[in-house]
């Protein structure tokens, strides 16, 4: 089967979409009471390049950044990306260093979102990764030039 490469200026423009739905801020609002306003950093810059998509502001002026990931279709899977340029090895969210305090995982025909805190989610890579990759292998997302490599866990296996 042949697989189609990713294009990262449609993934961009898919992502930026993704990110004018209406359901952000009613997760946001749901999972943090004391919410007060959201901000969008899609532009490239800082925030983009450290993995924020969003700031969520509270109303004691704290501010919690995340990076949103979004399915269009439900696998049963977190899918964890673990390398995300293979010809250079790079890390992936999974297992780098982060700014974000949590992955906003939306798996969009379920309505459902996962607010996953970052600093949990890889010490479970870390403590759990070389299990999850026997179990449940990978899955190469192909680029043009490169593939990203990603472990389709199973919800109830990360949680």
């Amino acid at each position: 089967m042949m697989q189609i490469a990713h294009s990262f200026t449609e993934s961009l423009a898919a992502s930026h979409k993704a990110s004018d739905l209406p359901i952000w801020k009613q997760i946001y609002e749901q999972a943090f009471p004391n919410f007060l306003a959201m901000v969008d950093h899609r532009e490239d810059g800082e925030h983009q390049r450290a993995g924020i998509d969003r700031s969520v502001i509270l109303s004691n002026s704290k501010q919690i950044l995340i990076d949103e990931k979004i399915r269009h279709k439900d696998y049963g899977d977190i899918l964890l990306e673990y390398v995300s340029v293979d010809r250079t090895n790079a890390p992936g969210w999974v297992c780098k260093p982060q700014r974000a305090d949590y992955i906003a995982y939306a798996v969009e025909p379920l309505g459902i979102c996962y607010l996953l805190p970052v600093i949990q989610l890889q010490l479970a890579w870390q403590k759990h990764g070389a299990q999850w990759l026997s179990t449940y292998g990978t899955r190469k997302a192909p680029n043009k030039t490169y593939n990203t490599l990603n472990c389709p866990v199973p919800v109830h296996a990360l949680f």
